[in-house]
């Protein structure tokens, strides 16, 4: 040791050696880690080595179909059944369009399948060129396959899935059989498992018809959840289709029952007895349907020639002062609307205030009208055909044709503004309509801006009576709305207080369907509704701003409870469309019964399972058992267990398969006029379960 180093003290050397451990620990870390690398990069190697074309599955003709469904018609669940529907449907549709079809039948037979006719041209029978299998087989047997595609092909404008389709159909069905009746001859194929061919095209006699008749079966195994058509969606669907194509003829018979049941829809006027008929409870303004019409040949790029769009649009005026316009092209709903439904804002609005400039009803110095003052109480359909319709989104329900903008705003325009000039009368009942409707928006935007009085929807703060919850993601919050305070209290208290938010509601929410603007934006239920979910309200209504995913209506199981769930779908049907069109609203379900047996309570939720609960646990039907009359009767634990726990709830999520269909239905329910009401619960009284009078 040198003379100048001083010996190291205990604490020193103990030091290095902990130092030296760890340096020593942390080398070994580094040759464990570096071995697990060389392990990956060898197996990768040997993975790199082995992938070949044998590596590689070719699923043939329809196996694709089969094995992901759920990318051809999006689900296996009865919407997806349907869709099949649809797709043969359409294919009639398409010989409708092309005038060649005036009739369309759909039968649901008694072994649980459909048929499907129209008479049309029929199915072409020879060989696709360079093929030795006819057009017939083919169009079921391939996909992308069809007389739908561009210069050359069988139709000019055409739905469905372009050319899929009837292959779907195929592979997604148990069997399937074909007749085409085509120039004096009936020809037949059947197919079997999902798209074989078990009968080739064969000539099974002569006839004096024309078209084609299309029967299937679905696959159990495809679609698990049920294989049973409803006769009511799909003789709702052929209406529709019957209004947006005048002087077509859809039959719908359902062979199932002892009685056959059968309804015809021929509709002659079209879109304009749609619109009167959507009307026909909302006491119109004036009996006058203005129909708009015309078409236009449009030089698009990437097209040698011109293309063909034709714009049809019916609208009128009612009492009310809800906006009801809905969009569709190629007779496909356009839920999300679109182009074709921008064109009719833009010539609507435009239109209007020229009209009103001209007759002197607006002075030089009033303002122009808004777009959203002309739409309150506005019944309309907006219908264009398009060649080659593109689409935005992943719903595919929103059509982005930036040059069917022009051809509607023009064709609406223009003889919207003839239909004023001819009628001065109606035109001045429109424009009072409509100044009563801007007068509203004045008055609700004075409101907002006097910060001396915090209006009910100031969604800038959130409502005293909210109980929210702890997590700032929206994706994995919840809001119930609950009926009472009392109930309110056991959810508050029995709830999960990280996800979980409580809003309590005292009584019954206005009816949104009867009342004007202005007394909305005054209830102040409604507007703790507002403020809680926290993303306005239509028009200005921003999906994207929700602070809860999952919006849950929770309300007694009684006739009360249903009242006020009806009222608050209208609610958000009305002013929070896109929470029921994304599937954000939900309907908890609370139990109705409690039966305990040795300490463990069981929950029942209808009489059948009460009964079933006692059979299985062998008790005397009058073993004692409670009834609850309502949420408020449940403790915070019982709540919680019941109806609230993710791992034990039963919520029925509210969507919207047709926003027509539902609009209506609110109308039905909760408009002024008492008879279709009284209809719609005498239709339905069959399906109600569980009445608590």
């Amino acid at each position: 040791m040198s003379n100048h180093e001083k010996p190291k003290t205990k604490k020193e050397i103990l030091a290095e050696e902990e130092q030296d451990r760890k340096t020593a620990e942390a080398n070994a870390k580094r040759a464990e880690i570096q071995e697990e690398i060389n392990e990956i990069e060898e197996e990768r190697s040997k993975a790199d080595a082995e992938y070949t074309g044998e590596n590689i599955q070719v699923l043939e003709g329809l196996e694709a179909v089969r094995k992901r469904p759920g990318m051809y018609i999006a689900t296996t669940s009865s919407a997806g059944l349907h869709h099949l529907v649809w797709e043969i449907i359409d294919n009639g549709i398409d010989e409708v369009l092309a005038h060649y079809a005036n009739l369309i039948e759909v039968t649901l037979n008694k072994d649980g399948s459909v048929s499907i006719s129209d008479n049309g041209r029929g199915i072409p029978v020879d060989n696709v060129k360079g093929s030795d299998i006819s057009a017939l087989e083919t169009v079921y047997t391939k996909l992308h396959a069809g007389g739908k595609f561009g210069v050359g092909g069988g139709y000019k404008v055409s739905g469905g899935l372009h050319g899929v389709g009837a292959a779907v159909v195929n592979a997604l069905s148990e069997w399937l059989e074909v007749h085409v009746y085509r120039g004096g001859q009936e020809y037949y194929v059947r197919f079997e498992d999902g798209g074989k061919t078990v009968q080739k095209l064969t000539v099974i006699g002569k006839t004096d018809k024309q078209g084609t008749l299309v029967t299937f079966k679905p696959d159990s195994t495809i679609f698990i959840e049920t294989t049973t058509f409803d006769y009511a969606a799909i003789s709702k669907r052929c209406k529709q289709m019957a209004y947006l194509n005048r002087k077509l003829k859809i039959r719908v018979i359902d062979d199932r029952e002892e009685k056959p049941v059968s309804e015809t829809f021929y509709y002659e006027g079209g879109i304009i007895q749609y619109v009167a008929d959507l009307n026909k409870n909302k006491q119109p303004m004036f009996e006058e349907v203005i129909y708009c019409v015309g078409a236009d040949d449009v030089q698009v790029a990437g097209n040698e020639q011109p293309i063909h769009i034709m714009a049809e649009v019916a609208l009128q005026y009612n009492n009310e002062y809800n906006e009801n316009i809905y969009s569709f092209t190629n007779n496909i709903f356009t839920k999300e609307g679109g182009t074709h439904l921008d064109g009719f804002r833009l010539a609507l609005g435009r239109t209007i205030n020229k009209y009103a400039r001209s007759t002197g009803y607006l002075k030089e110095n009033d303002d122009n009208f808004e777009t959203s003052d002309a739409m309150q109480g506005l019944t309309a359909i907006v219908s264009v055909k398009h060649p080659n319709p593109q689409y935005e989104g992943q719903t595919k329900t929103k059509l982005g044709n930036s040059e069917v903008r022009r051809v509607v705003s023009q064709v609406v325009g223009e003889q919207l503004e003839q239909f004023l000039l001819e009628n001065p009368k109606t035109g001045k009942k429109i424009l009072d309509k409509i100044n009563s409707a801007a007068e509203e928006r004045n008055a609700i935007k004075r409101a907002r801006e006097n910060v001396r009085r915090k209006s009910a929807l100031d969604i800038t703060t959130l409502p005293g009576k909210l109980a929210d919850c702890s997590s700032k993601n929206p994706e994995e919050c919840e809001l119930f709305i609950v009926e009472g305070n009392s109930a309110g209290g056991s959810a508050k208290n029995g709830r999960d207080r990280h996800t979980q938010a409580i809003l309590p509601l005292r009584g019954k929410i206005l009816n949104v369907q009867k009342a004007r603007q202005k007394r909305i934006f005054d209830n102040a239920e409604i507007g703790n509704i507002i403020s809680a979910i926290g993303a306005g309200m239509d028009p200005e209504f921003d999906i994207s701003k929700i602070r809860y995913h999952k919006i849950v209506i929770m309300t007694d199981a009684d006739v009360d409870g249903a009242h006020i769930r009806v009222l608050l779908l209208t609610f958000f049907n009305r002013f929070m469309h896109d929470l029921l069109a994304q599937g954000n609203i939900y309907v908890a379900q609370p139990p109705l019964y409690k039966l305990e047996y040795r300490g463990k309570p069981y929950y029942a939720y209808s009489d059948h399972q009460l009964q079933t609960i006692k059979d299985d646990l062998g008790l005397r039907d009058n073993f004692p058992f409670q009834r609850y009359k309502g949420l408020g009767e449940m403790n915070a634990d019982q709540l919680w267990e019941t109806t609230m726990n993710p791992e034990n709830r039963k919520l029925v999520q509210i969507t919207l398969q047709d926003g027509v269909e539902a609009d209506e239905v609110f109308e039905n329910l909760m408009g002024d006029d008492v008879e279709p009401r009284r209809e719609f619960i005498i239709n339905n009284a069959k399906k109600v379960k569980n009445l608590d009078v």
